[in-house]
């Protein structure tokens, strides 16, 4: 039996007047998670480095009002569709939709109401925090009823399993995710540069200007997307100059199934996170367009501060067919489970 405890708490309220919960997931390893029910949002994970001092090692607000107004999606649950959708448009079953441009010129994220902005049923059963939303017909112009449930949980392993599933009345394009930020080093980290990282990845999706695939599936080999063993952030996030330098991209993973895919370590804390997925891809991004923003406690959060990795079906899949589907249709059930793992070296 798990012995993972689970209390709740006020977290202050939205500014239309809801009141927001905040659930705290703790094990006996001294490894704690926070996780309000406003955009099922991740808002702090607390985990010892290998002296066993406690820090938290995530971005993020002290307060709702900072979640209501987080361009960088800080800790957010994200849907319908995850990442971003060319011109925010695209053509099912004959007809075509479209979606509101809120990363011109594309979609992104599911929009300004997406997940991140909606407040969530939250229950508990056992060690799981379980949250439920009904995403209606219509809601940024996305197509049928879509019934989703996320279930968090904290194992006695120091793993954090986050578990999507979902249903539908109608064909929808469908790609959740989580957006937590991460720096191992604690909140005094100014940066990840000494942050080591690998992932399980023979290709990429190399992108336009805007951030759309151009629907080639790339091999890293000699590039610097080339993240099959370990490399040092400091040394790698010059090399890519699309833009601010630094990654935001998809990397299209090796293996199929609940696998490692991704390795993180923080040498001077010894701090170590892997990450499991059964999904075919992973958004690694490096912060690039933090720039200043202020967070927890007076945090300033600069260029490069802290990094996410976002399991999902590549970017623009619905109007890519070469890539994995992202259309759940009726009948169906959508069903993906993603791990953050903590350790020391």
């Amino acid at each position: 039996m798990s012995t993972v405890k689970i209390t709740k708490e006020a977290f202050g309220s939205t500014s239309a007047g809801d009141e927001v919960d905040k659930y705290t997931l703790t094990n006996n390893a001294g490894v704690s998670v926070e996780i309000i029910n406003f955009g099922g949002t991740i808002v702090s994970i607390h985990a010892p480095d290998k002296n066993g001092v406690t820090d938290d090692v995530i971005s993020g607000y002290d307060n709702v009002a900072g979640y209501e107004n987080n361009p960088p999606y800080f800790g957010a649950l994200i849907g319908r569709v995850a990442n971003r959708i060319c011109r925010g448009k695209f053509t099912l079953n004959g007809k075509e939709h479209q979606l509101a441009i809120n990363n011109s010129p594309n979609h992104l994220h599911g929009g300004p109401q997406g997940y991140n902005m909606q407040l969530w049923n939250a229950s508990v059963e056992g060690s799981k925090l379980i949250l439920h939303l009904t995403d209606p017909d219509g809601r940024e112009n996305y197509t049928g009823t879509v019934q989703v449930t996320v279930t968090y949980e904290l194992t006695e392993d120091s793993a954090l399993s986050i578990h999507y599933q979902a249903k539908t009345d109608q064909a929808t394009p469908l790609n959740l995710t989580n957006h937590t930020y991460f720096n191992l080093g604690g909140k005094a980290s100014p940066n990840i540069y000494d942050h080591l990282i690998s992932i399980a990845a023979d290709r990429y999706t190399p992108k336009d200007e805007t951030c759309i695939p151009t629907g080639e599936l790339a091999p890293v080999d000699n590039t610097p997307f080339d993240l099959r063993t370990p490399v040092l952030l400091k040394n790698r996030i010059p090399l890519v100059t699309e833009g601010p330098p630094g990654f935001d991209h998809n990397f299209c993973l090796n293996g199929e199934g609940l696998r490692c895919i991704a390795r993180v370590e923080h040498a001077a804390s010894g701090r170590v996170m892997e990450v499991l997925t059964d999904q075919p891809g992973v958004q690694l991004y490096t912060g690039n367009f933090l720039d200043g923003v202020r967070g927890k406690s007076g945090a300033c959060y600069q260029q490069h501060h802290s990094l996410a990795l976002e399991t999902q079906v590549y970017p623009d899949a619905i109007n890519q067919p070469q890539f994995p589907d992202c259309v759940l249709k009726p009948g169906e059930v959508y069903d993906t489970t993603t791990v953050y793992k903590f350790s020391c070296s």
